[in-house]
């Protein structure tokens, strides 16, 4: 029996696996569309499930690559470049137009809002020292669908939100580091944990059409003062 036979059909497989994975990847673009459709229905709700999809295929798409060997099994496309587009669609894209709802932020504040983030994030994503060694975040990294979601959770008075808004943005620019939750392997147990509680508490915002209670306010707010935080501590702690 012809050993070759069967190395090439295995060799034939993981070329197939490799390629679907840029096509796992792609798919967030198309959830991003979904998304939009949902923000120009008025179903905020809707729009931040298919976000969340978004980024749980984001949250595997990296992990099945490394799996799989794309770089060296599907190299006609680029997977980093490819997962930059599909970013800047459900990170960026779909939350600058949510904030020209007027019920997200009333007027000019969500225009003048939605301007800011994009011009700053199409610049923020084309940063080629965009992370650092350890794979945390240089600057605050660009998750605008994160803010929107609290701002439309939390309903702060539009001033406020705006300055929010300001603020993340100057920090994309600035020499302070955000973890990532997935690649960084320092505190992981921990971040994951908090990582869970951010699910589970988001989950229930979107149970509750986006009107949380108080037990969900309070999970959200404690995730993000831990992933803010971090950082912070980051910076202060030896590198290891």
């Amino acid at each position: 029996m012809d050993d070759s036979g069967g190395e090439e059909g295995t060799g034939k497989g993981s070329r197939a696996l490799a390629y679907g994975v840029h096509v796992l990847t792609a798919l967030g673009a198309a959830l991003g569309l979904l998304a939009l459709q949902a923000v120009f229905t008025d179903d905020l709700s809707q729009a931040f499930a298919w976000l969340g999809v978004a980024l749980v295929v984001d949250a595997v798409d990296g992990p099945l690559a490394r799996r799989f060997s794309v770089k060296q099994r599907a190299r006609r496309y680029d997977g980093a470049q490819l997962d930059l587009v599909v970013d800047f669609v459900t990170y960026v894209f779909v939350p600058a137009a949510m904030l020209l709802r007027p019920e997200v932020l009333a007027q000019p504040y969500g225009l003048i809002a939605g301007l800011v983030v994009t011009l700053a994030s199409a610049l923020y994503f084309a940063d080629t020292g965009m992370k650092t060694d350890d794979w945390w975040f240089r600057g605050f990294p660009a998750v605008w669908n994160i803010v929107v979601f609290y701002i439309i959770a939390f309903a702060p008075p539009a001033w406020l939100a705006l300055a929010v808004i300001l603020v993340a943005t100057v920090l994309m620019f600035v020499p302070v580091v955000f973890v990532h939750p997935v690649r960084v392997r320092r505190w992981r147990g921990l971040t994951m944990a908090m990582l869970g509680l951010w699910v589970i508490a988001a989950g229930a915002t979107l149970w509750q059409g986006m009107a949380p209670d108080a037990w969900s306010k309070a999970g959200l707010a404690l995730a993000a003062c831990y992933f803010v935080g971090l950082g912070l501590i980051r910076a202060r702690a030896p590198h290891g």
